[in-house]
C-alpha cells in the first residue's frame, strides 16, 4: 500500500486547464483515467485526508504509485481522450458497464454484390446497415419472415448462394417466393439492390409510402379483375401491417431518440436503454455495472453516453437522446455527440406528455434489471472480495491476491507436451491476457520438469521487461533467451498492458508437492521472492505450499477454495483446447506442408491447378513450372516431397511376421 503524498506532485506542477489524466500503479499499469475541467482543482482532491476520501477512491490513491496528466484545448478533446484511453487501457478502478450478452442486430450487408439479410451479433463493419438491437433474436427472425413477403431478399449463406449459382438452382425460399433467387439470375444485381433498399426503408420505420403503394397496386388489380393478383397483394399488406404491430407506436410523433434510464445503490448501477425510432420502439439494450468510484446520476450518464456512441458515427446516433440527468458540464457532451452525428444532437431530461410517461417506463425496467441481477449474482463483488481474503489468510499472505495466475501442463501420453497460464484480477478472469506455452526443453511426459520450464519462462520475461525499463536488474545468465513469435515484447511509453509485464501476488500450479516445489525452485532460481506459491491437487482438493508435509484443507463450502478450483479448471479447460488444437492440426497436416518455403497461397494454388493431390503426384516438374509463382527449384521439391510420400509400405512375410527387404522382393 503506498502513500499518496509520495508521489504528490506540487500545486504548482499542475496546469489550471482542461486535460485527462493518468494514475499508475507500481509496476507501471494504468489503473484509473479521468478527466477535469481543471486539473489541479481535481487533482488536488484526490490528496487529501484519506479518512475524507470515498473508500474506493482511498483504495485507488494506496494503490496508485503516480499520477500523469495530458492538457488538452477543451473539454469536448478531453471527453474524446478519456473516452479513447479508457477502451485501450481497460483501468481497473473505472466505472465499467457489463452485459450479460450479446445483442443481436437485423443487418444487411449492403457492402455484397448481393446485398443479404441476416441476424449479426458483435461489432459492426463497416458497409452494413443495422437495425436493433433486439431482446431476441427470434424477435427478428419472425419479423424477416414477414417481411420477406414484400421484400424477398436474400438471406443464403455465401456457401448456399455459391452452390445454388453452380447447379442452377434456387434453395426452397426461391421456390416459395420468399427470395427473388439473385443465384440463378431471376433478379439483377441492381433490382436486388434497390429491393434491398426498399426493405431497409421499411425497417428504419419509412412504412407509409410502401402500404400506400401496394394498396394502389391491390385496388388496380382489382378493377382490372385480377383478383388472385389482388388478393396475393392483400396478403402482403397483411404481413406488412403484423410485422408493424410487433413494435407499438409510443411516441405519435413518429421521434427518433434514445431514451436511457438508471437504478442504482451505493454498489452498483443498471442502465437501460429503449431505441425509439419512427415513434416505435425498435430495440433494447442495457447494462450493469460496479460503483468502483464514487459517481452520482449525472457522472453514470456520461458514462453511458460515452460507452453507447463511443465507436458510432452519422445516423446511428440519434437526433434526440433523453436522459434522467444531465451530465455536469453539458455542453462539452452535447458538442461531442453533435460531432458524432454531424449535426445538432438534442440531450435533454424529459419534463412532461409522453416522453416522459416512456421515460417512467425505461426506469421501471432497469430497476427490474438491478434486481434480477442482483438476484443472479447473489452480491457478486462482495462474495469475491470475501474469496480472496479467505485465501490470504489460509496462505498466510500479507494481503489479498488481487492477481492470480495458474498454471497447468496437458500432453496425450507424451506427446504434444504444451501448457497454459491463466490470470484472475479481483477474482475475474481476464482473458486478454491467457498465455500458451509449448515445451521446448524435452521430449516425453514430466509433467514436473514441464512446469519448472514454463514458471521459468513466464517470469523470465518479467525480469527482461523489468529491466527493459530499468525498473530491475536482471541477472546477465536470462539475458540469452530468445523471445518466442507473439509471447513478449516490450511495453510501450503510454503504458498498455503487455503480456508479461507485472508479476502476480500468488501462482496456483494444478498439481500437488512435486509440481509445488517445481515453480518455487523456478521462482527461487531467478531470485523471485515476493510471489507466493501454492497447488491444488484435483483428488481431495487440497492446497500443498512449498516445503509443507501436510496440505492445507479448506471447508468445503469456502468461497477461496472455489475460487481456487474455478481458476485451476480454467487452467486445465485452457491446456487441453490448446493440446487438442495441435493435435487435430498435425492429423491434417499433408506431403506439401513439409516443403521449404511453400506457402498456403502456392500450396493452394497448386492443388486448384491440377484438381488435387493424387494428381498433383503424376506431374512432371516442367507441368507444376506452368503454376503462376511455383519456379523450377520449388517444383523439384515438390516432387521430392510427393515421392517420399508415395514410398511403398514394407512387405510382411504373413507366415513368419518377418519383415521383407527390398533386396529379397
Amino acid at each position: 500500500m503506498a502513500d499518496p503524498s509520495s508521489y504528490r506532485p506540487s500545486p504548482g506542477q499542475i496546469p489550471d486547464s482542461p486535460g485527462v489524466y493518468r494514475f499508475r500503479d507500481e509496476h507501471r499499469r494504468v489503473i484509473y483515467v479521468g478527466k477535469a475541467k481543471s486539473l489541479r482543482q481535481r487533482l488536488s482532491s484526490y490528496f487529501q485526508d484519506l479518512a475524507g476520501l470515498h473508500p474506493r477512491t482511498a483504495t485507488m490513491v494506496t494503490t496508485a504509485s503516480s499520477v500523469e496528466w495530458t492538457v488538452v484545448g477543451t473539454e469536448v478533446e478531453a471527453l474524446q481522450l478519456e473516452y479513447t484511453w479508457i477502451k485501450e487501457f481497460d483501468p481497473r478502478f473505472n466505472v465499467k458497464y457489463r452485459d450479460d450478452k450479446s445483442y443481436p442486430f437485423l443487418a444487411v450487408t449492403m457492402n455484397e454484390e448481393f446485398p443479404r439479410v441476416q441476424v449479426m451479433r458483435g461489432a459492426k463493419r463497416k458497409g452494413v446497415r443495422y437495425f436493433g438491437p433486439y431482446g431476441h433474436a427470434w424477435a427478428i427472425r419472425e419479423t424477416v419472415d414477414l417481411l420477406l413477403r414484400v421484400f424477398p431478399v436474400r438471406t443464403c449463406s455465401a456457401g448456399v448462394f455459391k452452390r445454388s449459382a453452380q447447379i442452377g438452382r434456387p434453395c426452397l425460399l426461391g421456390y416459395i417466393d420468399k427470395c427473388a433467387a439473385p443465384c440463378v439470375g431471376r433478379i439483377s444485381a441492381e433490382d436486388h439492390r434497390d429491393l434491398a433498399e426498399e426493405f431497409c426503408d421499411f425497417v428504419a420505420g419509412r412504412t407509409g409510402t410502401h402500404l400506400r403503394r401496394l394498396e394502389a397496386r391491390m385496388r388496380e388489380a382489382s378493377e382490372d379483375m385480377e383478383y388472385e393478383r389482388a388478393a396475393r397483394l392483400r396478403d402482403d399488406i397483411g404481413a406488412l401491417t403484423r410485422a408493424m404491430e410487433k413494435q407499438a407506436v409510443v411516441l405519435a410523433d413518429a421521434t427518433d431518440a434514445d431514451l436511457i434510464a438508471l437504478a442504482e445503490d451505493e454498489l452498483e448501477a443498471a442502465v437501460q436503454i429503449f431505441h425509439v425510432r419512427g415513434g416505435r420502439v425498435r430495440g433494447q439494450r442495457g447494462w450493469v455495472t460496479d460503483k468502483v468510484e464514487p459517481l452520482g446520476s449525472a457522472d453514470l450518464v456520461e458514462h453511458a453516453l460515452q460507452q453507447l456512441y463511443g465507436e458510432e458515427k452519422g445516423e446511428a446516433v440519434p437526433k434526440e437522446v433523453l436522459v434522467p440527468a444531465l451530465p455536469k458540464p453539458v455542453e462539452p457532451v452535447a458538442e461531442w455527440l453533435a460531432e458524432r452525428r454531424g449535426s445538432r444532437v438534442s440531450l435533454r431530461v424529459p419534463r412532461r406528455g409522453d416522453k416522459r410517461a416512456l421515460m417512467e417506463t425505461v426506469g421501471r425496467n432497469a430497476q427490474q434489471a438491478l434486481a434480477l441481477h442482483k438476484t443472479k449474482r447473489a452480491s457478486d463483488l462482495t462474495t469475491r472480495s470475501r474469496a480472496l481474503e479467505e485465501i490470504a489468510e489460509a496462505l498466510e499472505l500479507d494481503s489479498a491476491p488481487l492477481r492470480i495466475e495458474c498454471f497447468d501442463v496437458s500432453h496425450l501420453q507424451g506427446d504434444d507436451v504444451v501448457a497454459s497460464m491463466v490470470v484472475f484480477e479481483d477474482g475475474l478472469a481476464r482473458k486478454s491476457e491467457y498465455r500458451r506455452f509449448q515445451i521446448k526443453s524435452f521430449a516425453g511426459q514430466d509433467d514436473v520438469r514441464a512446469m519448472h520450464e514454463v514458471v521459468s519462462r513466464r517470469f523470465r520475461r518479467y525480469l527482461a521487461e523489468r529491466r527493459e525499463t530499468g525498473e530491475w536488474a536482471v541477472p546477465e545468465d536470462d539475458e540469452g533467451e530468445a523471445r518466442e513469435p507473439g509471447e513478449a515484447g516490450p511495453r510501450t511509453p503510454e503504458g498498455r498492458p503487455k503480456r508479461f509485464a507485472y508479476p502476480p501476488q500468488l501462482v496456483v500450479v494444478d498439481g500437488g508437492q512435486p509440481q509445488v516445489a517445481a515453480a518455487r525452485r523456478a521462482l527461487d532460481e531467478l531470485g523471485i521472492d515476493d510471489v507466493a506459491v501454492c497447488g491444488l491437487a484435483k483428488r481431495l482438493e487440497e492446497v500443498w505450499l512449498p516445503g509443507d508435509d501436510d496440505p492445507v484443507v479448506l471447508p468445503r463450502s469456502s468461497e477461496g477454495l472455489y475460487l481456487l478450483q474455478r481458476v485451476r479448471d480454467e487452467a486445465h479447460r485452457f491446456a487441453i483446447r490448446y493440446q487438442r488444437g495441435k493435435r487435430s492440426k498435425a492429423l491434417r497436416t499433408g506431403p506439401l506442408d513439409a516443403v521449404p518455403g511453400l506457402g498456403e497461397t502456392r500450396r493452394q494454388a497448386l492443388v486448384k491447378h491440377f484438381g488435387s493431390v493424387r494428381k498433383l503426384r503424376s506431374a512432371t516438374v516442367e507441368q507444376m513450372c506452368e503454376v503462376p509463382g511455383i519456379g523450377r527449384r520449388t517444383a523439384e521439391l515438390v516432387a521430392a516431397a510427393l515421392a517420399e510420400s508415395t514410398r511403398p509400405a514394407p512387405a510382411v512375410n504373413t507366415t513368419t511376421g518377418e519383415i521383407i527387404d527390398d533386396d529379397e522382393r
